[in-house]
């Protein structure tokens, strides 16, 4: 989609929410900056918030071969900043941590993480006969140190293959650090 089909798109989606009593918007799994940014401009123009969460391959870039940096500057720029925030969801800390450029002004706008539990890509996960459970107490210490790296980080989770476990170490290693 263009940025503008994309708005159009979810624009309906977008006045809806405004009109009741949801505090935002929330875009995730975003694989293209261009619906992201359709997507900011649709809730603002609702007069709603948006966050939005990008996923990455294990290079650390977008599906569709932007850098994460550069796909958050490119929906800040298109939309005057309108996002409330960003997020990374569906990808474990090992396929971004590296990229998360130190200084960055876009370090700054990501708020949120929701990694995957498992180091597999997203092709190899799609493959898996079972769910990749990965390592709840790695990735929790995988979460302590972005935490360092990502200065307004304050909304974390879980995405694919975490369950309570990983939830259990996130919050233990969250609150002592």
């Amino acid at each position: 989609m263009t940025p503008e089909d994309a708005q159009r798109y979810h624009s309906l989606q977008a006045e809806v929410f405004a009109e009741t009593a949801v505090d935002l918007v929330s875009a995730l799994t975003m694989t293209y900056a261009e619906e992201a940014i359709g997507i900011v401009r649709a809730a603002s123009a609702a007069g709603i918030p948006a966050a939005v969460s990008f996923t990455v391959e294990t290079d650390g870039r977008l599906p569709s071969g932007q850098p994460l940096q550069d796909a958050i500057e490119q929906v800040d720029a298109e939309t005057d900043g309108a996002a409330a925030y960003f997020m990374i969801n569906c990808a474990h800390p090992t396929h971004f941590a590296e990229v998360l450029e130190p200084g960055a002004p876009s370090l700054g706008r990501i708020r949120g993480l929701r990694a995957n539990a498992s180091t597999m890509s997203h092709a190899e996960l799609d493959e898996a006969e079972e769910l990749d459970a990965g390592d709840p107490v790695d990735l929790a210490r995988r979460y302590g140190e972005l935490r360092q790296r990502l200065p307004n980080l304050n909304v974390v989770g879980g995405c694919c293959g975490t369950d309570h476990r990983h939830i259990r170490e996130i919050c233990r290693v969250w609150t002592t650090s």
